[in-house]
């Protein structure tokens, strides 16, 4: 029996666990069940507890491999349409060189078998790789910046917030003991190279196996030359018998007695594995006899020309031969189709190549008959391709045709308007982007280089870049609106290009890019006379310093920020005379960068005693609101918004901080998505979830979390804001499975030290500890010892949660020796979601540990959290536990119910003892809790 039968493994956990086998993420296991996230987060979570493994990888590991043993690892390699035939030497020989050798490259001429044959070996070799092997075609990417992309998604990579995907590749293979196979990389060698060089760098345990008519030129690069088919005058030869093999596919089996004939054949087309396939490929028609007079073509041979030339000889001679045959208007049409990178239709074939679908859906049908298209079935009908040697070859003929300018300009029209209606609204948009994506990347290539095609080439990178984004590619929507700077009209067009690069990066958590973006627009906006449009982004980027300096490798100084500033308030206002610069956004966002100096100067205040502080930046706050409103821009209004939310949280005041988080996703949520929405309402999104929980509103904040949770630009990263909540609410089935997702990602990111993560990683540590996993608790713990060390986790969310467990387990007096201080001696770092819980978590604490001054922390706290539904139920049982008033702590279980807090009415109840104490372990063992002995009656 297997492994997952022993444990239990529902049929629909079953099919997750093949999708994570084969790498999947959760939002492609979604959309390949037709479930949600949640839902896919969900069973992850059952088969990490099932299984008894700690994490996603270890999981893909336990996953049956599609037609293999169960214990065999993963080997995601395209299936063969037809049987690989001899090469036993070879493959015997490349095999001992990747046991020895750490990169390997099979090098050899187009055709002679390169492919298939590593294919063949990382086959054989996939039981020495514990971590898998992966392949990656490398043939639709015409942009060498694209490679690590394209490897990104043979791994079933994401983006990940602050990296880009090269680094999320190597941080994905640092520990693996795995094979990757690169395939046809000659193409984009000066990408290659560099990349290779880094992943091995980094990687250790990674064993490269690549193929490519060159060397790579690359450390630790071993080199293979791939031999032609092995030949041999009596007939018994590996050429032989896949000419016999492939003849006998598409006709009938060939006499043994024709061998001979067969070898003299194979030998004249040098044992090139394609020049043989197209030859038998003709076999039923010209027969052996046809075939030998076609090879006296005198195309057969070249002569002279440069060393790419000679290299392809044997490959040219057959391709050469096959298109001798070709009727003049298939030879047109074959040349012009290998404009496309990607699969095409009948269709798109006529409006590239300049002809009626009739004569293209003819000339394609005789062109896949001869093997030099491949017909494949798509949901949108038949599609053609051809294989990447024919394809250059056919792009050589249209250069020599002189047609290039003429094709890839129908190219560039026919991509501009695929890429104009895709209309994100569909439910199938994704896949239909996804099928023309290298092409309309290979139109913008080209169009980029030709000035008189720069007008097509800018509206191709914006629409790319819009496109991209909406896909979750902000890396490349990033890259693609920088590339539409550069190929803007002029110096406005590009600034505002560049103002939506530098809100991509601010969704990627790319903190640098975003500020030095933000002042490259600044310069262009100037260049283009638009003083108010330059002081906006002179101010924005002063702002970005303050408000997104967790996201910046190097955080801007005060000093450069004020500089910022400075120069923003003069292209506003200049001396205070009214100036072409002047105008409302212009002063809202030069208030907006006081505010955050203001708040910043503020934030080094332990506490809210020095009021004219407060007043100080209250007022800044209100101020940039109020000009930011008149704007009648919502973007502008919620970034002063969260400025004003800042202001309140440093003045104590937790209610007004939800209040005005709550204003700003109301002002977000009808806008229209974009790069800039996007960034401000995720935001938005994570501040008011934080606040609500802050002010114990735990219906609002779960739905705030969900709604966060369940953003696009998150569904493979997810937030932090969350697991918070459903950590101190008792979701202890979500914070089990959104913990999946955080650790996937943040592993995947390369595992950084970012202090932002420490109160989600703290949270889902303080579960396992309510379950008591002792192991995995200690693991979260480790975890959250490599992010953060401050003040604000020893002090702040860690206090809170730390002090929650011991209080669970019944060990009041190490909770209060944890919350020693009171809650004004660390104000600072509980003043903004933790104060309240702090307050009444400590209160606790002091009664439950006998405390002689329980009676006057009581009445302190009741003051103090008045207005918090959760924490005055907490104060209010802890005065009941101090009165003896067994009624009074019953009553509370309802408040906990009431406030959307299952844990505590839960907790209430074993509280209280007696005939309740069953009902409570019930509710814990309901909850996935480990109930502990701690009644009091």
């Amino acid at each position: 029996m297997t492994e997952a039968a022993d444990a239990e493994i529902s049929p629909r956990e079953a099919e997750v666990l093949g999708l994570v086998g084969d790498h999947l993420s959760n939002a492609e296991i979604a959309a390949r069940l037709c479930i949600s996230i949640r839902t896919v987060e969900s069973h992850v979570s059952s088969l990490l507890r099932k299984l008894e493994v700690p994490d996603r990888r270890a999981l893909a590991r336990r996953a049956p491999v599609r037609g293999a043993a169960p214990d065999r690892p993963a080997a995601v390699l395209p299936a063969p349409l037809t049987s690989f035939i001899g090469r036993a030497r070879e493959r015997s020989e490349l095999a001992a060189l990747l046991k020895e050798h750490r990169q390997v490259t099979a090098v050899g001429p187009g055709g002679v078998g390169k492919t298939r044959l590593a294919l063949a070996v990382a086959a054989d070799a996939a039981g020495a790789y514990p971590d898998g092997v992966w392949f990656a075609d490398l043939v639709p990417v015409t942009d060498p910046g694209m490679i690590a992309a394209a490897v990104a998604g043979a791994l079933g990579l994401g983006e990940q917030p602050g990296r880009d995907l090269a680094e999320s590749v190597a941080a994905a293979l640092a520990d693996r003991d795995a094979l990757v196979v690169l395939d046809n990389c000659e193409h984009v060698l000066d990408g290659v190279a560099p990349f290779l060089e880094r992943l091995l760098a980094t990687c250790p345990r990674l064993t490269v196996l690549a193929t490519s008519r060159a060397r790579l030129m690359v450390p630790f690069e071993r080199v293979y030359p791939v031999p032609p088919l092995s030949l041999d005058a009596g007939g018994d030869s590996d050429a032989v018998a896949l000419f016999m093999e492939r003849a006998a596919a598409v006709g009938r089996p060939l006499d043994a007695a024709l061998r001979g004939q067969i070898a003299a054949v194979c030998a004249r087309l040098d044992g090139m594995a394609l020049a043989i396939e197209l030859a038998a490929a003709r076999c039923p028609t010209l027969g052996l006899d046809g075939i030998t007079a076609a090879l006296s073509h005198p195309l057969r041979m070249l002569t002279g020309g440069s060393r790419a030339d000679e290299r392809h000889r044997s490959v040219r001679a057959a391709l050469d031969w096959s298109h001798a045959l070709l009727e003049p208007a298939d030879r047109a049409l074959l040349r012009r189709v290998s404009v496309f990178a990607a699969p095409f239709t009948v269709a798109a074939a006529a409006e590239v190549a300049g002809v009626e679908d009739g004569l293209a859906a003819d000339g394609l049908a005789r062109l896949a008959e001869q093997s030099l298209l491949v017909v494949a079935a798509a949901p949108d009908g038949t599609e053609y391709r051809a294989l990447e040697t024919i394809r250059q070859y056919a792009a050589e003929r249209l250069a020599e045709a002189g047609e290039p300018d003429e094709v890839r300009s129908r190219h560039l029209r026919w991509c501009l308007a695929r890429a104009a209606g895709l209309e994100v609204a569909r439910p199938d948009w994704r896949a239909r982007f996804d099928q023309v994506a290298d092409d309309l990347r290979a139109a913008l290539a080209w169009a980029a280089e030709q000035p008189e095609r720069r007008a097509d080439a800018f509206g191709l990178a914006r629409r790319l870049a819009e496109l991209a984004f909406t896909r979750n590619l902000t890396g490349e929507s990033q890259r693609r609106f920088e590339q539409a700077a550069a190929l803007a009209a002029g110096p406005a067009e590009s600034a505002a290009m560049l103002r939506q690069a530098a809100a991509v990066a601010g969704c990627r958590a790319a903190g640098d890019d975003m500020y030095r973006l933000r002042l490259a627009a600044a310069s262009a906006a100037r260049d283009a006379g638009d003083l108010a449009g330059a002081a906006v982004d002179l101010a924005t980027a002063a702002t970005m310093a303050f408000r997104y300096w967790a996201t910046f490798v190097r955080v801007p100084s005060r000093e450069e920020a004020l500089a910022l500033l400075t120069d923003a308030q003069k292209a506003a206002t200049g001396d205070g005379t009214p100036r072409a610069g002047d105008g409302p956004a212009a002063l809202a966002a030069v208030a907006l960068a006081e505010a955050a100096v203001v708040a910043d100067a503020f934030g080094a205040v332990q506490g809210p005693a020095d009021n004219v502080a407060v007043s100080e930046t209250i007022a800044r706050a209100e101020r940039a609101v109020e000009l930011a409103a008149r704007t009648g821009d919502p973007l502008a209004e919620s970034a002063a918004l969260d400025a004003l939310t800042c202001a309140h949280i440093w003045a104590g005041d937790t209610f007004a901080a939800a209040a005005r988080s709550r204003r700003r996703v109301t002002l977000l949520s009808s806008l229209p998505p974009s790069p800039a929405v996007t960034h401000e309402l995720i935001d938005a999104l994570g501040m008011v979830t934080e606040a609500t929980l802050g002010a114990g509103d735990m219906p609002d904040a779960c739905r705030w979390a969900r709604q966060l949770d369940g953003h696009p630009s998150l569904a493979e990263v997810g937030h932090r804001a969350p697991l918070m909540v459903d950590a101190l609410a008792g979701n202890v089935e979500e914070v089990l499975a959104g913990s999946v997702r955080l650790l996937d990602a943040w592993r995947r990111a390369g595992s950084p030290a970012r202090a932002h993560l420490g109160p989600a990683v703290a949270a889902v540590a303080m579960v396992h500890g309510l379950r008591d996993d002792h192991d995995a608790q200690l693991g979260w713990r480790e975890i959250l010892d490599r992010l953060d060390v401050s003040a604000e986790r020893a002090h702040g969310y860690a206090a809170v949660f730390d002090g929650m467990l011991l209080l669970h387990r019944g060990q009041a007096r190490d909770a209060l020796e944890r919350m020693a201080p009171e809650a004004s001696e660390v104000w600072k770092w509980v003043s903004w979601i933790w104060h309240h819980w702090y307050v009444a978590l400590r209160t606790e604490a002091v009664v439950l540990a006998g405390d002689p001054g329980a009676r006057r922390h009581v009445t302190e706290a009741r003051a103090a959290v008045a207005g918090n539904p959760v924490a005055e139920a907490l104060v209010a049982r802890a005065a009941a536990v101090l009165d003896g008033d067994r009624d009074a702590l019953l009553a509370t279980a309802d408040a906990f119910d009431a406030a959307g807090c299952p844990y505590q009415s839960a907790r209430t109840l074993l509280l209280a003892g007696g005939e309740h104490a069953g009902r409570g372990t019930a509710a814990f063992a309901a909850l996935g809790l480990a109930p502990k002995a701690v009644s009091l009656w």
